[in-house]
């Protein structure tokens, strides 16, 4: 079977869309420190640069739910790359072709979240829409790879800073754009299926006026908010706030926190058969409650460290739960619906790391006080799920007693 014609190569390209979203996601935080020291840029700027990336993903995402279906899936994906590839070597380029550093840092952010926010509207649909059994793994294990994507850029980015020095960032942000490059051609090649019939998925309009939706938006932004919230300034906690050495806290901070998310992941998609979701995404709920709780309050270095990594473990199966979750509950959707939740995820993206970023800034560049803060994030999770099941619940009571037709 050539490759046009079968959607195993399909699924990889998007194995491939999820490792190109962890490097444009996760890359520049581990540079946090750099560009504080390099360019002068303050603390609260920086926090800043995260919310621009899921910020700007969010408005890709809410404008996509209109226009990806009538462009395509296959220009949209392409295109997607082609903007992440560009984002991604403009980091090594731009800060020093503008006259204000941030500024060109700031252009080669949007041009990789463009890319990015694309991505999350279109990988997770298209996956869905492949012929393929247990769903609810399948998209699992497609979330997985961002996890290890995500370790992928630890990693490698920490192997070339100690062999090249922190001051060649720049080549590798180089070498990192060449991944969304080689995959953009990829995605030119593998079949494609839309996830409803055009004018059959739900419109903008018709989700907002159904009460469960805004439940499962609610999830969505929890579930980036408790990620990225740990996610985004584990180096720089592990490093300032527990005085371990950049290289021990990136392995032992953003990448152990990636490699417990992803273990998480693949260990759902597994046995996803046997287990109940919701209970499982509610039991993560409560252990992400207590990772952070470890991991602000702990007085000592190596219990913190393990707040990260349980944190990582306790957050993943919330981003694809929750899509799977919605996916069985508005099955008429459609690209719309998906496209709604990236929007409700890259919200949670943006406000996670925000949160913590300002009221770490308030206590005095305390990522301490920031990090316990965003316990808010997962307690509403547990809350919206519980809302989410008796919602569930009452509709499956309803349709059991209508009388047959």
């Amino acid at each position: 079977m050539s490759i046009r014609e079968n959607y195993k190569h399909t699924i990889l390209a998007c194995y491939g869309g999820y490792i190109t979203q962890a490097i444009v996601n996760n890359f520049v935080p581990l540079l946090f420190l750099t560009f504080q020291n390099s360019f002068a840029i303050s603390l609260d700027k920086i926090a800043l640069l995260v919310s621009i990336n899921f910020g700007f993903q969010l408005l890709v995402d809410f404008f996509a739910a209109k226009f990806v279906d009538k462009i395509g899936y296959r220009i949209c994906v392409v295109a997607a790359h082609v903007f992440c590839t560009a984002g991604l070597a403009g980091l090594a380029f731009f800060p020093d072709l503008f006259p204000d550093p941030y500024a060109g840092i700031v252009t080669a952010v949007l041009l990789y979240a463009l890319g990015g926010g694309l991505i999350e509207v279109l990988i997770s649909p298209i996956v869905e829409a492949c012929p393929t059994d247990n769903k609810e793994g399948a998209m699992s294990l497609l979330h997985s790879f961002y996890c290890w994507g995500h370790v992928f850029v630890v990693l490698a980015s920490t192997l070339f800073f100690g062999v090249f020095g922190i001051a060649n960032w720049r080549i590798m942000a180089c070498i990192w754009a060449v991944i969304p490059m080689l995959n953009c051609f990829y995605f030119s090649a593998v079949p494609i299926r839309v996830l409803v019939e055009d004018g059959k998925g739900m419109s903008m309009t018709a989700l907002f006026k159904s009460k469960i939706f805004w439940i499962l938006l609610l999830l969505m932004i929890c579930a980036g908010a408790s990620e990225q919230g740990m996610s985004q300034w584990a180096s720089a906690f592990a490093e300032s706030g527990l005085g371990v050495s950049k290289t021990a806290g990136d392995l032992a901070g953003p990448c152990m926190f990636a490699v417990m998310m992803g273990l998480a992941r693949l260990f759902y998609g597994k046995f996803s058969e046997k287990m109940n979701l919701q209970r499982f995404m509610l039991l993560s709920s409560g252990l992400c409650i207590v990772s952070y709780l470890l991991a602000s309050l702990s007085p000592w270095p190596v219990f913190g460290l393990a707040g990260c990594a349980l944190c990582g473990l306790s957050v993943g199966i919330m981003w694809p739960g929750s899509f799977s979750i919605a996916a069985k509950a508005m099955r008429q959707g459609g690209t719309a619906l998906f496209a709604l939740l990236a929007l409700g995820g890259d919200l949670g993206c943006s406000a996670g790391p925000a949160v913590v970023g300002f009221v770490s800034e308030a206590f005095g560049e305390n990522l301490k006080m920031g990090l316990l803060a965003a316990i808010v994030f997962p307690a509403l999770l547990i809350l919206g799920i519980l809302i989410c099941r008796k919602m569930l619940r009452k509709e499956r009571e309803a349709l059991a007693s209508q009388p047959d037709a």
